[in-house]
């Protein structure tokens, strides 16, 4: 089963969430801040993160900020703050869901069963697809450059699979909030962008031959010619 690690400064809150989780059977760990939580996590990472936005010390947005340079696991931000700006900048940033507290801990377990199911998808190791030294392998959700995984958010790795599996169609910035975050989404086109540069930063730090093209005016596309391989 999977593990959750869980930070949030109010022990109580801590105690009642990985009650819940564990009776569902999810391992979890618990840290009362972010300088804990890093020490863990020189250890290995867990599943999921479950992560409250104000924290002592550093907080839980600026945590996400720095995780997302080097690691897509799944985060859920849980806070106090109630405002569409919160949740909608946690969601930018790289969040996978936002609940404002108080909540429900059955409404917290079925977002993390919901978040899981989103970003993990059944093994089908038949199909690939390869442009210049970018290889994505859909039915496990990896992305290799030169055989070396690329660490992805799910937001990052759904808007890259997006463009490879449609190389010769340019999206506009409505349709990929759609396609990414959903129809329901309450945010601005700012958080396409974000994505993108981020997306971009990554491909271009372990020296990709394929990258996203800004077309002017409209929105992004694939640069490279892709390929589609059976194994």
């Amino acid at each position: 089963m999977s593990t959750i690690y869980v930070v949030d400064d109010q022990d109580n809150i801590r105690s009642l969430i990985s009650q819940y989780l564990q009776k569902e059977g999810y391992t979890v760990e618990s840290f009362s801040s972010v300088e804990e939580l890093a020490l863990r996590l020189e250890t290995g990472y867990p599943d999921m993160l479950i992560l409250d936005i104000m924290l002592p010390g550093q907080d839980g947005l600026d945590f996400c900020r720095q995780l997302r340079q080097s690691s897509g696991i799944p985060v859920i931000f849980i806070s106090a703050r109630r405002k569409a700006l919160d949740r909608i900048t946690g969601l930018e940033i790289g969040g996978d869901d936002y609940l404002a507290k108080p909540f429900s801990p059955r409404e917290l377990v079925a977002r993390v069963r919901s978040v899981f199911r989103r970003t993990t998808v059944p093994p089908d190791p038949q199909d690939y697809l390869l442009s210049g030294n970018l290889k994505l392998i859909p039915g496990d959700r990896i992305a290799l450059i030169a055989g070396e995984e690329l660490a992805l958010s799910a937001k990052e790795y759904d808007l890259l699979a997006l463009l490879a599996q449609n190389p010769q169609r340019t999206f506009n910035r409505q349709e990929l909030l759609d396609r990414i975050w959903g129809y329901d989404y309450e945010g601005s086109e700012r958080a396409v962008d974000d994505l993108v540069k981020r997306l971009r930063r990554k491909l271009n730090d372990n020296a990709s031959e394929t990258n996203i093209e800004t077309i002017w005016g409209y929105g992004y596309r694939l640069d490279g010619q892709v390929e589609k391989h059976i194994y």
